[in-house]
């Protein structure tokens, strides 16, 4: 009879210890990104993931693939749905690939005046594009920005859109915009690439026009390749930090408390930041490269390609109500 209690003690000792042991458990998040490690975004991540370790007490860790070891944008999206990853941080053409096409109009060329403009359109609707994402299966930890993109090209002009016929250009998968705006101007034969593509591209001389934020060139390797810039903004470049809504819903509350609070800091963060080290970029660029002014006559081009653009993916590629709701808000 003794023996038996010994034994049972042993047991229900173990059992506990099992018990302890699985609550302590640290949960890790795994996260996939473009941006290589030291790039700006890539040391906001780190900060990020030691907040949330430290806040936590190591009980939820962040761990990243860097410079797309976990794929192109379009499949960590993918990764994300099939639970391969638990989150990803993608720009506009990523976020619309989780079935939210709306948020490709932030991206709209032409659209937007500045980034104040943007950033009060995107106040306007974050809370009814948090609820279609939440629909989708993803949760917006933080929304972010990339950068004012420019044109950019090795060894000639970009002033109209003719200029790009016959041209070395591209899309990226899940831009539903760009294809219609090189339809729109005909004679374009663009590339399918993704963005791992693209610096090969240019360095064997297949892609020979890029159009992207100055300082998502540099951090890519793209502008040791490019000649020419346009000082022109054609559109100003989003994107967010993105998470399984499965994945978020199962972790305990506090730690749902600190992702959401962290994810809010880092946003923050971000957008001051990308906006400063873009704008330093971009000077950069013009002291390196022949920098170039559009005219008047040019800018007309440019708006009358991009009315005829907005006419065709209204109601093909974004709800109408939505688009209207967001075109009257930016030319107010």
């Amino acid at each position: 009879m003794k023996l038996c209690r010994i034994v049972m003690a042993v047991v229900t000792c173990a059992v506990l210890a099992s018990v302890s042991t699985g609550a302590m458990a640290a949960t890790t998040l795994k996260f996939g990104t473009l941006m290589p490690q030291a790039s700006p975004w890539g040391k906001e991540f780190k900060k990020w993931a030691a907040q949330v370790a430290a806040d936590t007490n190591g009980d939820l860790t962040l761990d990243f693939q860097w410079n797309g070891q976990a794929g192109d944008e379009a499949l960590m999206v993918q990764k994300v749905r099939a639970g391969q990853l638990d989150g990803a941080a993608v720009s506009a053409a990523g976020l619309s690939q989780t079935g939210v096409t709306d948020v490709l109009m932030f991206q709209l060329p032409g659209l937007f005046a500045n980034w104040s403009k943007l950033d009060a359109v995107r106040g306007a609707l974050k809370d009814d594009l948090d609820r279609q994402f939440e629909s989708k299966g993803f949760t917006v930890l933080g929304w972010g920005d990339v950068g004012a993109a420019k044109t950019m090209s090795i060894g000639f002009e970009v002033h109209r859109p003719s200029d790009l016929q016959g041209k070395g250009t591209f899309v990226i998968a899940g831009d539903a915009v760009q294809p219609t705006i090189f339809s729109a101007i005909g004679g374009v034969a663009p590339r399918s690439l993704s963005i791992t593509e693209i610096l090969p591209g240019l360095t064997s001389g297949a892609v020979n026009v890029v159009t992207a934020p100055p300082l998502v060139a540099e951090e890519l390797q793209w502008a040791s390749h490019v000649t020419h810039i346009s000082t022109q903004t054609s559109a100003f470049v989003i994107g967010a930090l993105i998470a399984s809504s499965p994945r978020m819903r199962a972790l305990p509350q506090r730690l749902k408390d600190v992702m959401a609070a962290r994810g809010a800091e880092l946003s923050g963060r971000l957008a001051t930041m990308v906006r400063n080290l873009d704008a330093q970029a971009f000077d950069r660029m013009k002291s390196t490269k022949k920098a170039y002014d559009l005219t008047d006559e040019d800018r007309a081009q440019w708006k009358i390609l991009f009315d005829k653009v907005y006419s065709q993916v209204r109601g093909t590629v974004f709800t109408p109500a939505t688009f209207d709701r967001v075109l009257a808000l930016a030319r107010q």
